[in-house]
């Protein structure tokens, strides 16, 4: 299928700014593609769709703070960095994104924090508003990591930045709750749903809970620019899985006990470590997969997902799970029913 075909409509008014009061009694639009049945429900439901036995499998990244606010040597013009990636932990070398990046140029320097604790100079260009920055800090890594945590704040999407200011709230509630391993500069936001209640009441059940790590980048929000899919590159994105999920998950399949993915991160990093025998494997490396019907999904049986933007690489990936006109169908009623889109809005379920 061409990128046009997963064009529509959203309302600005429908694109959440806020999360719900209770992150698992958010809304929850359930797909059935056997049956094409749909029902709406709350997101503390979905127990009701699993049963002893079951495993849930989650991305456990953690968003580090990621944004930077400083100003430029000499002019004092206020600048924003976003970090991206740590390329060189010796060399304190980050890959980042800067705004305004018109007259930010090899050479200068940034000064970030109080009386400038901290500094940085930049030593490449890599993108029309990408940059090389080598941090000037004295000191241990650990405490370097300390500092930059101090100072950045919550890295949210350009879209939510654009309707309010980052509140303080937003360093929790843009955290899943079993968030362990930190890397990520974008929230794997199927899972920021989940509640303490409910991974409790899995337990109880007996449903497997299993976490893998991919560490989510800003290319989840960079645009399909061709109309053929099968010419897209996804940014590549550090993934880690291990022996004892890959032992769960193939355990629970031979039983025909169901798999339930929690959104297209951890979907992506699962279907990078199949195997072409059709079982998942450990992985420690990257990946850049990108997944779009026609599509074999080889391991899930269910997916929570969000509502998502046209033409992203996530509603792309929700409707080769689950039929693409069928999740087409979906999405117009949902912006029928007024559901939430984006970082904070409603889950999809689809069985």
């Amino acid at each position: 299928m061409k990128l046009s075909y997963y064009a529509f409509n959203l309302p600005s008014e429908l694109i959440a700014e806020k999360p719900s009061k209770q992150r698992d009694e958010c809304r929850m639009m359930v797909l059935h593609r056997d049956t094409h049945e749909i029902e709406h429900r709350l997101f503390k439901d979905l127990i009701q769709y699993l049963n002893a036995g079951d495993v849930v499998v989650a991305n456990n990244t953690k968003v580090f703070p990621a944004l930077l606010y400083g100003e430029k040597e000499k002019t004092g013009a206020r600048i924003t960095v976003f970090l991206q990636r740590e390329l060189n932990r010796e060399m304190r070398l980050w890959d980042v994104i800067v705004d305004p990046a018109r007259k930010i140029r090899i050479g200068n320097k940034l000064y970030f924090g109080p009386n400038e604790s901290l500094v940085a100079e930049v030593i490449d260009n890599t993108t029309s508003r990408g940059r090389t920055v080598r941090f000037l800090f004295d000191g241990t890594h650990e405490e370097f990591v300390k500092h930059i945590r101090s100072l950045g704040h919550t890295p949210l999407p350009d879209e939510l930045q654009a309707l309010r200011n980052i509140e303080n709230w937003d360093a929790d509630r843009y955290q899943t709750i079993y968030a362990k391993c930190e890397g990520a500069v974008a929230a794997p936001i199927a899972g920021l749903h989940f509640s303490r209640e409910l991974l409790k009441r899995f337990e109880i059940n007996d449903i497997i809970w299993q976490e893998l790590t991919l560490h989510c980048g800003m290319g989840n929000f960079k645009s399909i620019d061709v109309e053929d899919l099968s010419k897209h590159r996804m940014d590549a994105e550090e993934m880690h899985i291990s022996q004892e999920l890959c032992d769960v998950v193939m355990a629970a399949k031979s039983l025909e006990n169901k798999i339930c993915v929690v959104g297209t991160t951890t979907m992506r990093a699962i279907e990078s470590a199949v195997t072409i025998s059709g079982k998942i494997s450990p992985y420690d490396g990257w990946t850049n997969k990108f997944i779009y019907a026609p599509y074999n999904f080889s391991i899930a049986d269910m997916m929570v997902t969000n509502f998502h933007h046209p033409k992203s690489s996530q509603f792309i990936m929700a409707c080769a799970f689950g039929e693409p006109e069928f999740v087409h169908y979906a999405y117009d009623m949902a912006i029928k029913e007024k559901y939430k889109f984006s970082t904070y809005g409603d889950a999809m379920l689809i069985v």
